[in-house]
């Protein structure tokens, strides 16, 4: 049996209007994705990012804290932007943003090595 190339053409136009969706069901997917996202990457870390302000803005003298560069200090002075850091025999300033955590307990240090 032998078609002749109007027939092949048609054939194909139907495979094509067949082979179409509806456009809703190509964005259903990428709605599932982007909320899939929203809950297991972005609405973690703005929560991880308030409580670390919250952290951050409760700093008092006294209070020891670890940096993000991993030193260990006990906060002399607070001001607008930055800290004042003791740790041993130095004392340095650094801003707040770099103030990784605030220890409690002294056992916190053994936990988290």
């Amino acid at each position: 049996m032998s078609l002749d190339p109007t027939q092949l053409i048609l054939l194909a136009q139907q495979g094509q209007t067949q082979s179409q969706g509806s456009p809703m069901g190509m964005f259903v997917p990428m709605i599932l994705m982007v909320v899939i996202f929203y809950f297991l990457l972005i609405r973690p870390q703005q929560k991880k990012a308030k409580e670390h302000k919250k952290m951050v803005e409760a700093l008092k003298t006294g209070a020891s804290v670890v940096t993000r560069g991993g030193v260990v200090g006990t906060v002399q002075s607070v001001k607008d932007t930055t800290v004042s850091i003791r740790s041993l025999e130095s004392k340095f300033e650094v801003e707040k943003h770099a103030i990784e955590r605030v220890i409690t307990d002294k056992s916190d240090l053994k936990d988290n090595k």
